[in-house]
């Protein structure tokens, strides 16, 4: 992703604003790697997702930058220069998705296996025995039983219905899965074997996932990377040990530090104010007005994201040029 900007434009009694959700940000995602995307709600995960799988609809609009993906098959594409009938061909196949509701996915007056139908069969390309041969071995790696091809969707628990959308975004292979807060509204229990299904049809696959959640305990168990928004920006972006271990961003540390921990009874504080509004969002660093290091040039300067170590990056004055 280079310089990705998209932005919801809104009208409020004749005024027209636009709500820069995503506002100039620039990240890699390498194959075989889970790269994780943190941020309190508000901070443009899901609206970075859908741009970058170009899954937008009014009033979100792609103002500028560009995403590249190189498909093992098809070699470099530049999504948003693609033809429509074109990008119907690569998503599923190469590119998926895993939505945070699973009722938002799948029809609630038809059965699974007609999602299957719809989703997956086009692009696999074999005769019905052999799809649905191949749609119940899928099934098994994930600990469901072919019977579910036969259910409606209210009849599975949420984390069968969870697991069979992951089923549905995977069945295809594709090259890149982005997995938007997949676990939302599930228990422990339950969220546990969800993300052990993810890592391991991943392994199986070989593929890139970009998983989205705000839970940072989620992102030290299953991510290789992290990235951290604020504000539709990418503050501090590292290998996922290395960030939860040694943070940088004055943000990203509050996020580490509301992680609980056995035998911790120190209390845990919250981080004052509030997000900004991104239709007039602050000059200069964005999180200036809430950060404990902040200095005349935050509120007029936004600073670079800059490499401080290896493979580790920070927007932040207060540690430019070296680790706070």
């Amino acid at each position: 992703m280079r310089d990705l900007h998209a932005h919801y434009r809104v009208s409020n009694f004749g005024i027209r604003r636009d709500v820069r959700a995503v506002d100039g940000i620039s990240l890699e995602v390498g194959r075989n790697e889970i790269y994780g995307l943190a941020g309190e709600s508000s901070s443009g995960k899901s609206t970075l997702v859908k741009t970058i799988a170009r899954a937008i609809r009014p009033p979100l609009f792609h103002v500028g930058g560009d995403v590249t993906f190189d498909f093992r098959s098809t070699g470099r594409v530049s999504l948003y220069d693609l033809p429509a009938d074109e990008l119907a061909r690569l998503r599923w196949r190469h590119l998926s998705y895993i939505m945070q509701a699973s009722m938002s996915v799948l029809n609630p007056v038809r059965r699974v296996r007609h999602s299957f139908m719809d989703f997956a069969f086009r692009h696999i390309g074999m005769r019905p025995p052999e799809f649905w041969a191949l749609v119940a071995e899928h099934l098994g790696r994930l600990h469901l039983s072919a019977t579910v091809l036969d259910s409606y969707p209210h009849e599975l628990s949420g984390g069968m219905r969870q697991r069979v959308t992951i089923a549905l975004a995977t069945i295809c292979r594709p090259d890149f899965v982005i997995a938007d807060e997949p676990t939302t509204a599930l228990d422990v229990v339950v969220q546990k074997s969800v993300l052990e299904m993810i890592r391991e049809v991943q392994q199986q696959m070989a593929s890139s996932v970009l998983f989205v959640t705000h839970d940072m305990s989620v992102h030290a168990y299953l991510t290789d990377r992290l990235g951290i928004m604020y504000a539709g920006r990418l503050v501090e972006e590292g290998p996922t040990r290395q960030i939860l271990r040694r943070a940088q961003h004055p943000y990203t540390q509050h996020l580490v530090a509301s992680l609980p921990r056995i035998g911790d009874r120190t209390e845990r504080r919250g981080l004052e104010g509030r997000p900004p509004s991104l239709a007039a969002p602050p000059p200069g660093c964005r999180f200036h007005p809430r950060c404990p290091l902040a200095m005349p040039v935050c509120s007029q300067e936004a600073p670079p994201l800059v490499n401080i170590a290896a493979n580790h990056r920070v927007a932040c004055h207060a540690v430019k040029g070296g680790a706070a």
